[in-house]
């Protein structure tokens, strides 16, 4: 057999079984999608409002696209299998993006990572919009170098769906010397968004999904809640675990929280902020798009994870596809921060469905697997902030682009 055909067969297999354990595994793996993607469409549907558009909404606008494009499969077995099934076919093509005819070593080992992190990270990562917005990444970042305009376009889609593939296209306006294309197609499809909201009225709605974010507070599983977190297993008074039923989250307080709250927005963006300048100095020095890209990308989504009071066991898909990208490109040197993610994935998972409520009622081992889970994060940021400090400024030889490009 050959290795795409295997491929393909194994494609299927982590599909089935993801989407399977979406329905057995405890704690309410598919929560969303029953809860409020199902509802929201059907409402969009039936005339009875937009979320976006007739009222302020937690996501970008273009994600109630998918939600509704959804419904097309639910005559088979109801809007869960149906999510499924959408999520299955979005990642096949792109997929078939990535692998091509097997015959690229990086995009071989690339597309198993791709397969082991979605078996390991389990239901949360097919049944949430992040796990979309990774594939629409992917195919966006393989278009980058041969096709500028339609990867930022891709890139730009998947931002208003939801907004942290925004990073990939910063990392790629800083690491392509084709960035005016990049900042195009951004733009265009910024432009024909928010031109639809304002014609459909929505015009004081069409950035809500940024103003409900400053009033969060620290989600149980971000890496920052971790203190109150222990706080609550330790039975530190004042420190315990709520739940927000505005945005149906569960989130921490404690000693001084509201402080923690206040600074987190300007502690993300300073980090964000010096990611990209290290960057740009990279890219001022003269280093290539195949040696900068990855690590620039990387580094600047695992800021968006590890500085943020947000912290939803679905941002872990955030991280894949500057990893794929990385693997395409240089496998012998991403394999390892490869691997860990792997880790993270797993870690991820038996936390978030598996061990969930006992993590919640502040059980000492569920809430030990979240902290080594938020520990290996830091040491992947640290890993890709050195790797991005030491990029070469004039390599010697570069990977060639089509490596990296997608097929034509």
């Amino acid at each position: 057999m050959s290795r795409r055909g295997l491929l393909w067969i194994a494609f299927v297999v982590v599909h089935v079984l993801v989407a399977i354990l979406g329905f057995v595994l405890p704690n309410g793996p598919m929560g969303d999608v029953t809860n409020v993607y199902d509802p929201w469409s059907r409402a969009a549907l039936a005339g009875h409002g937009i979320v976006g558009i007739t009222e302020t909404w937690v996501y970008p606008q273009l994600a109630l696209v998918p939600m509704v494009l959804a419904q097309t499969f639910t005559f088979i077995a109801g809007y869960e299998v149906a999510w499924a099934i959408f999520i299955t076919i979005c990642d096949a093509l792109v997929f078939a993006m990535l692998v091509g005819r097997a015959r690229s070593t990086g995009r071989w080992t690339a597309a198993w990572f791709w397969l082991a992190f979605t078996a390991l990270l389990g239901p949360v990562g097919m049944y949430r919009l992040d796990g979309l917005t990774a594939a629409i990444a992917i195919a966006g970042c393989l278009w980058l170098v041969g096709r500028p305009l339609l990867g930022s376009i891709l890139l730009a889609v998947a931002t208003w769906i939801k907004v942290w593939p925004a990073a990939m296209i910063g990392a790629a306006v800083i690491a392509l010397r084709r960035r005016l294309t990049v900042l195009g197609g951004a733009l265009i499809v910024s432009a024909a968004t928010l031109a639809v909201v304002f014609a459909a009225g929505g015009a004081r709605h069409a950035f809500g999904f940024i103003t409900d974010q400053a009033d969060r507070g620290l989600q149980v599983e971000a890496p920052v809640s971790t203190f109150y977190l222990w706080g609550a297993v330790l039975g530190i008074p004042g420190s315990r675990i709520v739940y927000n039923e505005d945005l149906l989250t569960f989130e921490v307080v404690g000693p001084h929280v509201q402080t923690v709250i206040d600074v987190m927005t300007p502690v993300l963006v300073i980090a964000v902020a010096a990611i990209a300048g290290l960057g740009a100095y990279r890219a001022w020095r003269g280093a290539r798009f195949v040696t900068l890209f990855p690590p620039l990308a990387l580094a600047l989504v695992l800021a968006l994870i590890v500085f943020n009071k947000v912290g939803s066991p679905q941002y872990v898909s955030w991280i894949i596809a500057p990893l794929v990208v990385g693997l395409v490109i240089d496998r012998h040197r991403w394999w390892g921060p490869a691997s860990l993610a792997l880790g993270i994935a797993l870690l991820t998972q038996l936390v978030y469905p598996i061990t969930y409520y006992l993590m919640l009622a502040a059980w000492p081992v569920p809430s030990a697997l979240l902290t080594l889970r938020n520990i290996l994060f830091v040491v992947l940021l640290v890993w890709v902030v050195i790797r991005l400090a030491r990029v070469p400024a004039h390599a010697r030889t570069a990977v060639p682009a089509e490596r990296v490009a997608a097929p034509a």
